[in-house]
């Protein structure tokens, strides 16, 4: 005879993605919120499993959903520095047991003009599902670093399907 646990599951009928089946261990708590997403402090990753790009569905409101992606994917050299109070908000004892995403802007009519948000990534606590969006202490970083460089965003704005071969994402920095 086994006995197993049943997880209580959560519908959430979303804009982008329909219905969700959400569990409890799915759900991502910000506190705070998210500036300007103050009350919405559950979120869930949705989207296609194999792409680095998720998207952060708010749980409160199945119309909000933001694109989210690793910063290295961005910026290989990726190097946020965070206080160390954001870290501990987050019941962090070092930064080895965080990850970091970065917010991306897609515009619906120009997506080659597409950024993230580098100034201001989400710190998520892994294992306790905890996050914050905060502000990185680097000045190098912007708010709106552009993902494509220059040569691809001409190629997509020009509707070219081949991207030049220097192309990359990344911005060229």
């Amino acid at each position: 005879m086994h006995v197993r646990e049943v997880k209580e599951m959560r519908a959430i009928k979303t804009l982008r993605f329909g219905a969700l089946q959400i569990s409890e261990e799915d759900i991502v708590r910000f506190p705070k919120g998210i500036p300007g997403f103050a009350d919405h402090t559950e979120w869930v990753f949705a989207g296609d499993e194999d792409s680095p790009i998720k998207w952060l569905q708010s749980l409160k409101d199945g119309d909000v959903a933001l694109p989210v992606a690793p910063p290295e994917l961005i910026l290989a050299d990726y190097d946020a520095k965070v206080y160390s109070e954001d870290i501990k908000e987050l019941e962090a004892s070092s930064a080895g047991e965080l990850a970091l995403l970065v917010v991306i802007t897609i515009p619906p009519d120009e997506p080659w003009e597409a950024t993230a948000n580098m100034r201001a990534p989400i710190v998520i606590n892994v294992s306790k599902r905890l996050a914050k969006q905060v502000i990185a202490q680097n000045e190098e970083y912007t708010v709106a670093h552009p993902l494509f460089d220059e040569a691809t965003r001409k190629a997509m704005a020009s509707g070219s399907h081949a991207a030049p071969e220097e192309a990359h994402a990344g911005g060229g920095a």
